[in-house]
């Protein structure tokens, strides 16, 4: 019978035999003052605040000699002086391998109506990664399920890439697509700062009940507080964590890093840190690239975190804060285009913005050749695709811009195919598209 109580029995031990309280002070500005914790309170500290009508979830987000501030999980509304603050202390997240199959808030509590047991070990949210000198170097190169990534822009064991995209250009449809097909033992989906409409979507019709079969789903709308959706990302990489350190291999989707940083932002401002990179404060550059170190390879016992994650960019714009900040951290980065989903070719990758930083060490020689052909014809499209549109372009001119225009409409439309065939059926349909002129 050894196991068959462990939930019940880590549940229980949740539970504390006295606790310290402090009385609010002041309500002012979305944040609170509370007095009678200053000694026995840590900086991130959970507390609970017993109102009259209601009880609030905060943060200790800065700790004076005589008083601390918190910021309330909710709205203060209906909060007044002398309401009871709990100091609960520091809380992680404690997965669980039954949590498969499973939809949860960042507090590892069920969405979707069913019980749902905390596992035996409470994992910190913060946590550091492997050391440097000890983690393995990338993998191998994964099947995807995309054709463009099974050939043109590969995706290895243990490497983070970056997905760039504004909004309404199938980013969620790629992001499903990845968790269906990318070879991987679990995926961990983090849905941070969602429109609250469109979690059910995503999980029943767009991920499906094959994406959900080894999927764990760690969801914040977007009318929670930046509390809970900065700690949507940190829970998502804990729960990725707990199965890494099993020595399973595990993809994480972490949709999105922009509202992960917004998130932060708010949180920041509200303890005092000034706003000086495009209104992100300092803190946000490490905090991100925090969180993106944490992904990878793992320890030469564990396994890896393979890892996309990705940022809203309006207008294209590569250089905002947060999508400079955490290219410069990752393997590699995919640009989607407003202007390619306008014209109806989904996934809307723009190549010839998209790097992976597997290549060249990833593929063979001869699968290096193609992908440089590819690109060169790619390249000369896109230089010459306004004369040739304008008819401004007489054929002969030009024998790069002739081959160009003879594979352009194979080529381009080999990037929306799935490979139901593999990475080598990819690579055959490739040669086809490069030959058929």
């Amino acid at each position: 019978m050894s196991g068959v109580f462990d939930g019940l029995l880590c549940e229980i031990g949740q539970v504390g035999p006295m606790a310290q309280a402090g009385r609010v002070v002041e309500v002012a500005r979305g944040a609170l003052r509370v007095t009678g914790l200053s000694r026995a309170a840590a900086l991130g500290d959970r507390v609970m605040v017993q109102s009259r009508h209601r009880a609030v979830g905060g943060e200790i987000l800065r700790i004076a000699e005589a008083e601390v501030i918190v910021l309330p999980d909710e709205a203060p509304e209906g909060l007044a002086i002398g309401d009871t603050v709990e100091l609960r202390g520091s809380t992680g997240i404690a997965p669980h391998d039954g949590w498969i199959g499973r939809v949860v808030d960042p507090f590892g509590r069920p969405l979707d109506g069913r019980p749902l047991f905390r596992g035996p070990v409470e994992r910190a949210l913060r946590a550091h990664p492997p050391p440097a000198a000890q983690r393995r170097a990338m993998g191998d190169r994964l099947s995807t399920g995309v054709a463009v990534f099974d050939t043109l822009l590969p995706l290895v064991r243990g490497q983070r890439i970056g997905l760039f995209a504004g909004s309404g250009v199938g980013k969620s449809s790629l992001l499903a697509a990845f968790a269906r097909g990318v070879q991987a033992d679990i995926v961990v989906i983090a849905l941070i700062g969602e429109r609250g409409r469109e979690l059910r979507d995503f999980t029943e019709r767009v991920l499906g009940p094959e994406g959900m079969a080894r999927s764990v789903v760690v969801a914040a709308t977007s009318d929670q507080s930046p509390l809970i959706r900065r700690r949507c990302a940190w829970a998502a990489m804990a729960v990725a964590e707990h199965f890494r350190d099993q020595g399973l291999q595990v993809l994480l989707l972490a949709d999105s890093i922009t509202r992960f940083a917004e998130a932060h932002r708010e949180v920041a401002l509200a303890a005092g840190e000034e706003g000086n990179l495009r209104g992100y404060p300092p803190s946000t550059a490490h905090t991100i690239m925090a969180l993106a170190e944490r992904a990878g390879p793992g320890r030469q016992d564990a396994g890896d975190i393979t890892a996309v994650f990705t940022v809203l960019v309006a207008g294209s714009d590569m250089e905002e804060p947060v999508a400079d900040i955490l290219r410069g951290v990752l393997d590699g980065h995919v640009v989607m285009d407003r202007r390619i989903a306008e014209r109806g070719r989904y996934p809307a990758i723009d190549l010839l913005r998209s790097v992976s930083r597997s290549l060249p060490g990833c593929a063979a020689p001869d699968e290096n050749a193609l992908i440089a052909r590819a690109r060169a014809h790619l390249a000369t499209w896109d230089r010459a695709e306004l004369m040739i549109q304008a008819g401004l372009y007489a054929r002969g001119s030009d024998a790069a811009v002739d081959a160009a225009i003879r594979v352009w409409p194979a080529l381009d439309a080999f990037l929306a195919e799935p490979a139901h065939d593999g990475i080598a059926g990819s690579f055959a349909r490739l040669v086809a598209c490069l030959s058929s002129g």
